[in-house]
């Protein structure tokens, strides 16, 4: 566009070429580019918005597979560590908009060309990263370089409803080296499917495993104590659990392991549930105590 007046036969001319490719391939265009040209759209008042038959943002799967390594999932970065290329002497996309504004003010229009040279980079890195996400998605077993992405690639089944190859790839990431915080998100999700699907015996290993002091610890316990109070119909173990879980927070509070405003939330959790088991507990005593009276 070369000056403000041209906006709207742009705008007109994406809206074809939209209509003729309706497809939308961005990286981070659902939450940043799609939504400024809704707004530029809705502003003329006359050109409506293009609908595009489905728009695929390979930022969110990146986050799940390469974030947890990497850190920073900005396209530069993952060109480097995940595709091995190097950009070299690239424009930084901070200037990017300065450099425009002040071509459309009547600045020289070289200034333009490492504008393009880093779109046309941009391009080529998210055509080669798309073709690597949709590997992986498709093959992940034989096509994954380690651990954690088979537990990216488990986490957008799980997002996606494929909880059968979710729950495969989650005790394969497990079962494969992974940092000691994921190895606890992994089980954890695992868990989750194991309680969804029925399998409440590799469910009760894995919250076992877990619990103890940290937000993951608290919920094995809670998981536990519904388990037993629900589905294994005996208070009394859950009860234990409860107690179990009520002396680990104490005992966190006293050496000072959680703060006052976490101890205190959980606590009342948990008190909860006990004054609850205490209750079911001491009824079916109170009703064979009634037994003989009545008789």
């Amino acid at each position: 566009m070369r000056e403000y007046s041209e906006e709207r036969s742009l705008l007109f001319a994406l809206r074809e070429r939209i209509a003729e490719h309706p497809v939308v391939v961005t990286f981070n265009g659902k939450s940043f580019d799609w939504p400024l040209l809704e707004t530029r759209y809705r502003m003329t008042r006359k050109i409506s918005v293009p609908t595009s038959r489905a728009h695929l943002d390979f930022l969110h799967p990146a986050r799940h597979l390469w974030r947890l390594r990497l850190g920073s999932v900005r396209l530069s970065e993952l060109e480097r560590h995940v595709l091995g290329w190097d950009r070299g002497a690239d424009l930084l996309s901070g200037l990017i908009p300065q450099i425009y504004f002040d071509y459309l003010r009547g600045g020289p229009p070289e200034r333009l060309v490492p504008v393009l040279n880093h779109n046309q980079l941009d391009l080529r890195g998210l055509a080669a990263l798309s073709s690597r996400i949709l590997s992986l998605l498709s093959d992940v077993e034989n096509l994954g370089q380690d651990g954690l992405e088979l537990f990216g690639v488990s986490r957008i089944c799980e997002k996606r409803g494929d909880d059968i190859r979710a729950r495969s790839l989650y005790e394969k990431s497990i079962a494969s080296f992974l940092p000691i915080e994921t190895d606890r998100i992994a089980r954890r999700s695992l868990a989750r499917l194991a309680k969804r699907q029925g399998d409440f015996e590799l469910a009760c290993e894995l919250w076992k495993d877990a619990v103890g002091n940290s937000r993951h610890g608290y919920e094995a316990y809670e998981q536990l104590a519904v388990y037993f109070e629900r589905k294994a119909r005996d208070p009394e173990q859950a009860r234990e659990v409860v107690k179990q879980a009520l002396d680990e927070l104490r005992r966190a509070i006293q050496v000072g392991e959680i703060g006052p405003g976490p101890y205190s939330e959980i606590k009342a959790r948990f008190d909860h549930r006990m004054k609850r088991l205490q209750r079911k507990i001491k009824r079916p005593l109170l009703d064979g105590l009634a037994m003989p009276t009545q008789a």
